[in-house]
C-alpha cells in the first residue's frame, strides 16, 4: 500500500487498550452516545444562534440554548478534504500525503487519504464497545492508487473503524452522482456498471438531475453507465435521504440493543453548492436558495434530535454540531448577501482562505446534565482536538496517542477552565505559502491576501480576496476599493483580542512578534 502515514496497526490497537485508570472505566450502558454533526460550508453567521436574522434555525438554536456555544472554534483547514482528515485522524493535514500535506479537495479518482493502520475517531469508539456509522459526505477517497470506481470500494470508511457507511462518496457538486453503501454503489447493476470516462463535452455520460443556474456550480458528470444508480440520486432529495438514514440507524441501534452505545458521524452535504433544497423548503427563507438550504439543514438536525428523544436516549447523548470550514462566496452566497444575510458574520474572508471567515466556525455541544444550558466558551479549540477529546470521553488516555496534534478539550466542553487549554494552532488554507499560525491572541499569515479564491467577476463561481471583502462591506487596512494596496506589508499580523474582525494589519508595528511567529511556523512547514 502506498500510504505510509500514522502509527502501526499494533500500536493502533495498543492505544485503544490504555485506560486512564480502573476507577474511570465506564460500564457500557453508562457510556454516552455521541452524535457528531459536521455541516459542509456553514459560515459563522449562517445560523440564528450566531446572529443570523434572514434564516430560521430553531432546531440548531435549541441545541445552543440547551448546550454550549464556542466563539473561537476552528477547522484545521479552510478546505473540506483536509479539514475532514484532521477531524478523523487528530493530525494536522500537513502530516498527510507522506508529509507533503493535503491542501485541496480530493479529486474524483483519489485513493483513500487515511492509512487504515492509522488510529481514527471511529477506531476510538469501536474499540470502546460502540456501534459506529458514517452517514453523508465522505470526500476522503477510496482504494489504493487511482480510484476507477471498481467494486468493492476498499479500503474505505469500513476500514477506518466505521461499521456502516451510507452517503455521497465525494461531494454533491462532483461526480459520481450516486450513493454508496459500505463498499458498494447503491442500485449497481453488473450489466450496466459505473464507468469513469473523465471530463469532456464530447464524452457520453449518464444524465443527472437538471438544476437552474442560480443553484450555483455543479461539475458535469464524468461517468457513463449505472443508469439506475444515477436515478436514485436526486439533488433535491439528498437531504431527505440522509436524514432518513440517520433516523433509521439511530432507531435500529436504540431498539436492538440499548446496552450498546453508539457513535454517529453525520456529515451533511448541506450547505455546499449546488443549493437544491427540497420542495417543502423552497422560497421559505429570506436569503434566497442559500437560506432555504440552511433551513432544510435545520430540519435535518431536528430529525436527529427528535429521534434521540423518541428513543429515550437523548439524556445520555452528547451532540456536537459544527462545520468543516467557513462559508463560500459563490453565486448562492452572493445572492444571500444581497438579501441582507451575513454568511460569515462580520469575520474577514471565506472558505479556502486563511482569514478568520475561512476557518472560524460554529461549534455547539449539548449533553444534558453535563453541559450547562445556555453557556458560552471563548476557549480556542479546533476539530483536530476531537480525537483526543473522544478518547477521554470513552475512558481512554488521550496522552497515549503520540501521533496526535489535538488537545483534550473535554474540560472546556463540560466546564469553564480559567486557563487556556490550547495556546497554539496551525491553520491551513488552499495555498501552501499561506500556512498560518495562531498563538494566543496573535494570528500570523506569512503572505499577502488570504491564500484562497480570487474570483470577482459576475460569471465566476468562486469569489475571494480583496474584491470579495469589498462585496460584503468588509474592511481591512491592506485593501482599498476592492484591491490590495501597493504599499501593503508583505505579510499579516492581527491582534484578535482587540481586532476579531481583522480590520488592521499590525505587521509593521510588532517585528519581534513576527519574528517569533515565523520561527514557530517554520517548525511545522513540510520539508520539501
Amino acid at each position: 500500500m502506498k500510504l505510509k502515514l500514522g502509527v502501526s496497526l499494533t500500536v493502533k490497537l495498543i492505544v485503544c487498550l490504555f485506560f486512564i485508570s480502573s476507577t474511570l472505566k465506564i460500564q457500557a450502558q453508562d457510556k454516552p452516545n455521541v452524535v457528531y454533526i459536521l455541516v459542509d460550508d456553514l459560515g459563522y453567521g449562517d445560523i440564528g444562534a450566531y446572529g443570523a436574522t434572514k434564516v430560521k434555525t430553531p432546531n440548531i438554536d435549541k441545541l445552543a440554548s440547551e448546550g454550549k456555544i464556542f466563539t473561537d472554534a476552528h477547522s484545521a483547514s479552510a478546505v473540506c478534504t483536509p479539514s475532514r482528515y484532521a477531524l478523523l485522524t487528530g493530525q494536522y493535514p500537513i502530516r498527510g500525503n507522506q508529509g507533503q500535506g493535503i491542501w485541496g479537495p480530493a479529486p474524483v479518482t483519489s485513493e483513500l487519504l487515511i492509512n487504515p493502520e492509522q488510529l481514527t475517531l471511529a477506531d476510538v469508539f469501536k474499540n470502546s464497545g460502540y456501534a459506529t456509522a458514517a452517514l453523508g459526505k465522505w470526500h476522503l477517497g477510496f482504494g489504493v492508487g487511482e480510484n476507477l470506481w471498481k467494486e468493492p470500494l476498499r479500503p474505505g470508511p469500513n476500514d477506518l473503524g466505521f461499521d456502516y457507511y451510507f452517503g455521497v462518496p465525494v461531494v454533491n457538486s462532483a461526480p459520481p452522482y450516486v450513493y454508496v453503501e459500505n463498499d458498494r454503489i447503491v442500485g449497481a447493476d453488473i450489466n450496466d456498471p459505473l464507468v469513469y470516462v473523465g471530463r469532456g463535452k464530447e464524452r457520453e455520460v449518464t444524465p443527472i438531475t437538471p438544476i437552474p443556474p442560480e443553484a450555483s456550480q455543479r461539475t458535469q458528470n464524468m461517468f457513463k453507465g449505472a443508469v439506475e444508480a444515477h436515478k436514485l440520486y436526486n439533488d433535491y432529495t439528498v437531504g431527505e435521504v440522509l436524514a432518513g438514514k440517520a433516523v433509521e440507524w439511530i432507531t435500529e441501534k436504540t431498539t436492538a440493543n440499548k446496552q450498546e452505545p453508539f457513535f454517529l458521524y453525520f456529515a451533511t452535504t448541506h450547505i455546499h453548492h449546488p443549493f437544491t433544497p427540497g420542495t417543502n423548503f423552497q422560497g421559505k427563507s429570506d436569503a434566497e436558495l442559500y437560506g432555504d438550504f440552511i433551513q432544510e439543514l435545520d430540519w435535518m438536525v431536528g430529525q436527529v434530535t427528535t429521534t434521540l428523544e423518541k428513543q429515550g436516549v437523548a439524556d445520555n447523548t452528547l451532540i456536537v454540531f459544527t462545520s468543516d470550514n467557513g462559508a463560500m462566496l459563490n453565486l448562492g452566497g452572493r445572492n444571500a448577501v444581497k438579501a441582507g444575510h451575513k454568511i460569515n458574520g462580520d469575520l474577514l474572508g471565506f472558505k479556502f482562505g486563511v482569514w478568520e471567515g475561512g476557518h472560524r466556525v460554529p461549534f455547539i455541544a449539548k449533553w444534558p446534565g453535563k453541559i450547562e444550558a445556555g453557556s458560552v466558551s471563548d476557549q480556542l479549540i479546533c476539530n483536530v482536538d476531537m480525537l483526543a477529546t473522544f478518547m477521554a470521553i470513552t475512558g481512554l488516555n488521550p496522552n497515549s496517542h503520540n501521533g496526535s496534534d489535538g488537545m483534550n478539550i473535554l474540560p472546556a466542553i463540560l466546564g469553564n477552565p480559567k486557563e487556556n487549554i490550547r495556546e497554539e494552532l496551525l491553520l491551513a488554507p488552499k495555498s501552501q505559502k499561506h500556512l498560518s499560525l495562531r498563538k494566543g491572541k496573535w494570528m500570523y499569515i506569512p503572505a499577502q491576501g488570504s491564500g484562497g479564491f480570487k474570483g470577482s467577476k459576475p460569471h465566476q463561481h468562486a469569489w475571494g480576496g480583496a474584491p470579495a471583502v469589498a462585496f460584503v462591506g468588509g474592511k481591512n487596512s491592506d485593501m482599498e476599493n476592492g484591491k490590495l494596496k501597493e504599499d501593503a506589508p508583505p505579510a499579516q499580523l492581527y491582534d484578535l483580542e482587540k481586532d476579531k474582525y481583522q480590520t488592521t494589519n499590525v505587521y509593521n508595528q510588532y517585528p519581534e512578534i513576527v519574528k517569533e511567529m515565523e520561527a514557530t511556523l517554520n517548525t511545522y512547514r513540510p520539508k520539501n
